[in-house]
């Protein structure tokens, strides 16, 4: 038998063993490699947890979807910042939903669907539905409209609008449980009789001190040192004082890629070139469209006052000139902010600002109630003959109307804006603003139905102007992008350490480009203040090393080179970092510590004053424990405690007192009692309350700080 055979023999079991170890061990170092993936199943779905709550990442996804929405509704220009915005409202929304409900179901609160009702359609609706629903005269919420609308998009429209309702629904039940929890606490709120008398009490005392101050402007600041250690210990003490979000610090240089002046020349070219065809042409929207200007073409007319508003389509310095046009003659090319600009006259015309009307409307959605076409039209007619037979507006628009104008007898009001808007029903604006005259009735046909109107009044009949604006904007060529990123990467190859990179900024000085610092990026940001907006940029910085330099990354109007200066980790701030705030308050006690040494003993006034080569002794009569202080102890809350002191009434505080400015040494001459005319403590009390309501307004706040939040958005968004 050959000797490796009997070492296999003999070995077999203990190297069977040893392999078995040694593939354990190499699978956990995977596993701490990865986070722990291998034991959890794969990558975690979840944008963070509250209390222990996951967030789950489709959930959320739905939820700044709808907030981005919202905001685009609401005016906001899409853009990479307005999605960053949209991702913190929805996280916010949905914590702050995390905890109140976790706290509501403890005390057993909820909505039910009488008050879901209440909080639509009662007295306090929401914002967007007052706005929609009230009378524009009256400003008077139409509740019953409210509801048909509702009742019938819920009838009509598609999953998506329904399921976009159902989380618009959730909203105001999440505000309204803010708002019963708020309630609750609120009413927990008390201020006892007692408590106002005793503080009426001590607000009626007056004191009459004397005292000696040294500043500590008078100790110089290397009599005293503060070392590393102190700083260390003083934050070890007080760390709820100095809690740290996670952050990230940079050194950057910016090479600009904005447009140059061969760039603003192409677009004058690009603009002049076509000045010919705009001139003469007949259809100024279809050139406007066909040859890509930034500026919409609208078909509507704007009277002066709103032509004036800060407006892109109109460069304020030029606005007299291009209302003085003939018609179909063109003004420019002028510059209007970063574009140049053609603007030509199709026509002017005076018309109301607003337009008073009432109408019967015979609806043909036969979905939602309404009638036949024919039979619609028959009994139009007949409405409008039994008007003219002198029958009610306001009854007939009761009976008929299947809108808000139920209850306004059919009136409404409208700005020449709006009738001119995208939705407004074309045919019905053309009578009303264009064709018709005040007094005038007429039977119109709309995607809506059957309409007889009647225009009430023309309100500020006033000059309005149709103007077709051709915009190019001056854009940065391919050429100018280029060369700074150029010039960038050119950087980044001479900057691979943090000295290297100090070295080429201070040799770009004297090309007017500096090195900047941007300072507490957070994770989940996307805003470099100084740069602008780019979330990709942060994620850089995040993944990146202390020291590390980044690759040229394009932000706003500059391609950025930069380089990671510091790395903060949450928790408690590091002593470097935190000596700013903490080395003028150990300043303060150590120069407080020599001067009391300095004074001695404490017996009189007079040998303090001495002991402090002569200083003043000063006094404040008349004081108050609280209202107006003389400027000398306007900050000295320690001092004003130890005046209204009973046990120091006549005394020398035998103790030097440290405060905002100096060390004082004191004397309380007197303390008497004063009538105290404003002691009406019933008011005091209410007051007091509704001081404590609005400090307590906002309980999520509280909430949070009192919860475990893990964010992990930064590594989704």
């Amino acid at each position: 038998m050959s000797v490796i055979q009997q070492i296999q023999e003999k070995y077999a079991k203990l190297m069977a063993i040893i392999i078995a170890l040694a593939l354990i061990i190499f699978v956990v170092m995977l596993a701490f490699e990865n986070g722990g993936s291998l034991f959890r199943g794969g990558n975690s779905t979840s944008v963070g947890k509250v209390n222990g709550k996951s967030i789950e990442q489709a959930e959320f996804a739905n939820m700044v979807e709808q907030q981005k929405n919202y905001m685009i509704q609401q005016g906001y220009p899409q853009s990479e910042a307005l999605t960053q915005q949209a991702v913190s409202n929805a996280w916010n929304m949905e914590v702050n939903r995390i905890l109140l409900e976790t706290e509501m179901k403890k005390l057993g609160m909820q909505i039910g669907k009488k008050e879901l009702g209440d909080i639509l359609y009662g007295a306090n609706p929401p914002a967007d539905l007052r706005q929609r629903f009230s009378d524009p005269e009256t400003g008077v919420y139409n509740a019953q409209a409210a509801k048909q609308a509702i009742d019938n998009m819920l009838k009509t429209a598609d999953a998506k609008s329904k399921e976009q309702f159902n989380l618009y629904l959730n909203s105001l039940e999440n505000m309204r449980l803010e708002e019963k929890y708020t309630s609750l606490l609120n009413n927990s709120i008390n201020f006892p009789r007692w408590l106002i008398e005793k503080q009426n009490e001590d607000n009626s005392l007056m004191a009459r001190v004397s005292f000696v101050k040294e500043f500590y402007s008078n100790v110089a600041d290397t009599a005293v040192k503060v070392t590393d250690k102190e700083i260390e210990e003083y934050v070890a003490k007080h760390k709820s004082e100095f809690k740290q979000e996670e952050s990230r610090s940079i050194a950057y240089v910016a090479f600009s890629a904005l447009p140059t002046g061969e760039d603003s020349a192409t677009a004058l070219k690009s603009i002049v070139d076509l000045k010919p065809e705009f001139d003469t042409t007949s259809d100024a929207g279809s050139f406007v469209l066909r040859n890509g200007s930034s500026l919409e073409y609208s078909d509507s007319y704007f009277p002066k006052s709103q032509l004036t508003m800060a407006n892109m389509q109109m460069g304020l310095s030029f606005k007299d000139t291009i209302l003085s046009l003939a018609k179909n003659a063109v003004y420019g090319p002028y510059m209007d902010g970063n574009s140049y600009v053609l603007a030509k006259m199709l026509d002017s015309k005076v018309l109301p600002d607003s337009v008073k009307c009432r109408h019967i409307l015979i609806s043909t959605n036969e979905q939602q109630g309404g009638f036949a076409d024919s039979t619609a039209k028959r009994k139009i007619d007949s409405i409008e003959a039994a008007i003219k037979g002198g029958a009610s507006w306001a009854a007939l628009a009761a009976s008929y109307n299947p809108d808000g104008t139920r209850t306004t007898a059919g009136e409404m009001t409208f700005s020449s804006t709006q009738i001119q808007a995208e939705g407004f029903a074309p045919e019905f604006g053309q009578f009303i603003l264009f064709d018709g005259k005040p007094g005038e009735s007429k039977v119109v046909k709309t995607s809506f139905g059957y309409h007889y109107i009647n225009i009430m009044s023309f309100i500020k009949p006033e000059q309005h102007y149709k103007i077709a604006y051709f915009a190019r904007p001056i854009e940065a060529s391919q050429e100018t992008d280029n060369n700074a990123n150029n010039l960038a990467n050119k950087f980044a190859a001479d900057s691979r350490d943090a000295k290297s990179f100090d070295a080429s900024a201070e040799k770009l000085k004297a090309e007017g480009i500096n090195k900047l610092i941007a300072t507490d990026i957070p994770p989940t940001g996307s805003q470099i203040v100084g740069l602008g907006v780019s979330r990709n940029f942060v994620k850089e910085i995040y993944a990146a090393d202390k020291g590390d330099v980044l690759a040229p990354e394009r932000v706003g109007d500059n391609w950025v080179v930069a380089m990671v200066t510091d790395v903060q980790k949450e928790g408690t701030m590091p002593a470097a970092k935190a000596r700013y705030m903490v080395e003028p308050l150990l300043l303060k006690h150590k120069k407080a510590e020599v001067i009391a040494k300095k004074i001695g003993t404490i017996t009189t006034l007079e040998a303090a004053a001495a002991a402090l080569g002569g200083r003043n002794i000063e006094t404040a009569d008349s004081l108050r424990f609280a209202g107006a202080r003389p400027a000398s102890l306007s900050s000295e809350t320690r001092v004003i405690g130890a005046a209204f002191n009973m046990q120091n009434k006549g005394k020398v505080v035998p103790q030097a007192l440290e405060g905002a400015e100096g060390v004082y040494v004191l004397r309380v001459d007197d303390i008497s009692a004063t009538a105290n005319t404003d002691s009406n403590v019933a008011e005091q009390r209410k007051a007091q309350y509704q001081q404590a309501k609005m400090r307590g307004s906002y309980p999520p706040l509280a909430l949070r700080e009192a919860a475990t939040i893990k964010n992990n958005l930064s590594k989704v968004y």
